[in-house]
């Protein structure tokens, strides 16, 4: 029961009576309940961190073409080893990107389809508008 009121203080808190409201109480309740967890909002917000920075966009959409190493990414974004490492380091600490070894050669690639989707979505958004 002290749950339910704490629930029904907090929909009431930005003035709403229930009756000028877009949507019923249950529904709104149905949401909070099933809202996302603390811990999936913060891997989700680090995602979209890491999609925020337009040199890791430039290599991402390098990775949407082709498996590359470091050396051709460093060629294709024009920028240092160090630096290209440093941003591979962050995408892959983020499940953006996975790498491949063979001998000595570092290959990078996206970790999965979804990073694809996402990245193709995005663009398509921009695009659109």
């Amino acid at each position: 029961m002290k749950q339910e009121a704490l629930r029904e203080e907090t929909i009431d808190e930005c003035g709403h009576d229930g009756a000028d409201s877009a949507a019923p109480r249950e529904t709104l309740v149905r949401i909070k309940e099933n809202f996302v967890d603390d811990s999936t909002a913060i891997d989700m917000a680090e995602l979209f961190k890491a999609l925020g920075d337009p040199t890791r966009v430039r290599l991402i959409y390098a990775l949407l073409q082709k498996e590359l190493c470091v050396h051709d990414l460093c060629i294709v974004l024009d920028m240092t080893q160090s630096a290209v490492s440093h941003q591979l380091r962050y995408l892959r600490n983020t499940r953006i990107v996975k790498r491949r070894k063979v001998g000595k050669t570092v290959f990078y690639s996206l970790d999965d389809r979804h990073v694809e989707e996402i990245f193709a979505q995005t663009l398509q958004h921009l695009r659109h508008g």
